[in-house]
C-alpha cells in the first residue's frame, strides 16, 4: 500500500473525469493529495474545489476566471492563466502523477510538458494520442514513466495485461455500448436531435464525448488510442457494440484463451485504478452482481450507418497527421452540431470534406501537429456554411 500522499496535478478539475476524481481524492484523503487544479473557465465550480482541496496552485484559461479566482483565492493560492503558464505549474518537481483529463486537444501540450519533466501520466485525454500518439509514445518511452489509460475500455485491456507476454496477445477487443440511436433506422438519423443525442443510455459524460459516443467516433477515438497504448496493428483491434456495458473490454491471446474485465458502467473504478497504480485502493463501491445481468449482448458494428468509425480506421491506417486532421474537424463539427448549426448527420459530412482538404504531414513534429490541428478547424469551419 502507499506509504505516502501522492500528489495530484487535475487537469480539467471542473470536466466529467476531473469531478470524479476528486471524490476519489475526497474518500481516500489518507492516500491522495491535490496539489495543482486547472480549468478553462468555470471559476465557481474551481472556486468551489479549491475552498474544499486547498491545491498549492490553481491554471485557468481565461481572464474572467483569473480575475474571479485572484479575487477570491489570491492570498492562499497561487493563480495562474493560460496554457503556457499550465506547461510550467505542470513541471513542478512536488508533482507525483497527473490526471490528464482536458477536453479535446488542448490536452496535448501540457500532457507533453509532463511527461518532460518525467512526470507517470494517468490519461483521461484520449486526444493527446489521437492527435500525436507516434509523438506522445515516443517521450514515454524515452522517459520511462508510468502512462496509464482512464478510459474504461483501455484500462480494462492494460487490467487483463499485467503480468502477460506481449508477444501473447492476439486480439485487443474494445466493447462500445452502441449510443442511444444503435437501434434506430438510419432514414430517421435525420431527426436527430441535440436532446436526442445527449441521451446516452449507460454513461454519464460531458457533452463533447456524448456527442462522439452517437455517432461511435468515440470508438474510433478508442481505437487510435489502443494502437498507441499497446503496440497491436489496427488489424488486431477490433470493436463490438455491447448495449449492457458490463465487459469493459478484452484480450483474446495466442492460445484461444480471452481475458475480460467486468464491472458497473461507472469511471470511479478505472480513475481509482489509475491514481493508485500499481496497487489496487480499497473503496466504498457497489459491486457487480452477474444475477442483475443474465443476458449480454454483443453485436458488430454498422460502418455504414455509423461511418465516423471507418473514418477512424482509414485515418490511422493512413498515418501522419490524418487523426490529427480527424480530430480537429470533429471537435468543429460536434461544436457546431450542439450549437444547432448543422444536423446529427451533416456532422459526417462535415469531417469527411474537412480531411480532403487538410494538410498532411507524414512525419510531424509537435509544432508541425499544432499547426495542422489549427489549419483544419480553420477549414472545417469555413466548411460550415456550406453543407
Amino acid at each position: 500500500m502507499l506509504k505516502i500522499k501522492k500528489k495530484l496535478a487535475i487537469l480539467g478539475s471542473t470536466g466529467s473525469i476531473g469531478t470524479q476524481a476528486l471524490t476519489v481524492v475526497k474518500n481516500r484523503p489518507d492516500i491522495f493529495e491535490v496539489f495543482l487544479l486547472s480549468a478553462n473557465s468555470n471559476c465557481e465550480l474551481l472556486y468551489e474545489q479549491s475552498q474544499v482541496f486547498k491545491p498549492k496552485h490553481v491554471v485557468v484559461n481565461t481572464e474572467r476566471a483569473y480575475l474571479f479566482l485572484k479575487k477570491k483565492l489570491g492570498r492562499e493560492i497561487t493563480i495562474s492563466m493560460g496554457m503556457n503558464q499550465l506547461c510550467e505549474v505542470v513541471q513542478l518537481p512536488e508533482i507525483d502523477l497527473v490526471l490528464s483529463a482536458i477536453v479535446g486537444s488542448a490536452g496535448l501540450r501540457p500532457t507533453v510538458s509532463a511527461i518532460l519533466a518525467n512526470k507517470n501520466i494517468a490519461l483521461a485525454n484520449k486526444e493527446s494520442l489521437v492527435v500525436a500518439g507516434e509523438l506522445v509514445m515516443r517521450l514515454v518511452k524515452e522517459k520511462n514513466i508510468d502512462f496509464l489509460p482512464v478510459d474504461s475500455e483501455h484500462s480494462a485491456i492494460f487490467q487483463c495485461l499485467v503480468g502477460e507476454n506481449s508477444e501473447n496477445i492476439s486480439r485487443l477487443i474494445l466493447t462500445a455500448s452502441g449510443g442511444p440511436f444503435i437501434n434506430l433506422p438510419q432514414k430517421k438519423f435525420k431527426n436527430i436531435t441535440v436532446v436526442d443525442a445527449l441521451n446516452h443510455p449507460n454513461w454519464k459524460m460531458g457533452n463533447k464525448i456524448t456527442i462522439d459516443s452517437a455517432t461511435l467516433m468515440n470508438k474510433g477515438f478508442e481505437l487510435i488510442e489502443a494502437y498507441w497504448l499497446f503496440g497491436l496493428s489496427e488489424k488486431n483491434i477490433d470493436i463490438i457494440i455491447h448495449p449492457e456495458s458490463i465487459i469493459h473490454s478484452l484480450v483474446e491471446f495466442v492460445d484461444g484463451s480471452t481475458k475480460a474485465q467486468m464491472g458497473l458502467p461507472d469511471m470511479t473504478t478505472p480513475i481509482l485504478y489509475a491514481l493508485g497504480f500499481p496497487n489496487r485502493i480499497k473503496y466504498p463501491f457497489k459491486a457487480l452482481d452477474l444475477v442483475d445481468y443474465s443476458k449480454l449482448t454483443f453485436l458488430d458494428p454498422d460502418k455504414l450507418r455509423f461511418p465516423h468509425l471507418r473514418l477512424a480506421y482509414e485515418c490511422l491506417a493512413k498515418g501522419g497527421t490524418s487523426t490529427c486532421s480527424l480530430n480537429a474537424a470533429n471537435e468543429i463539427s460536434v461544436s457546431a452540431f450542439l450549437n444547432k448549426e448543422i444536423s446529427f448527420v451533416n456532422m459526417f459530412k462535415l469531417v469527411e470534406m474537412s480531411l480532403e482538404k487538410s494538410i498532411f504531414v507524414n512525419d510531424p513534429s509537435l509544432e508541425d501537429y499544432l499547426y495542422v490541428d489549427s489549419e483544419t478547424r480553420k477549414i472545417t469551419s469555413e466548411l460550415i456554411s456550406k453543407i
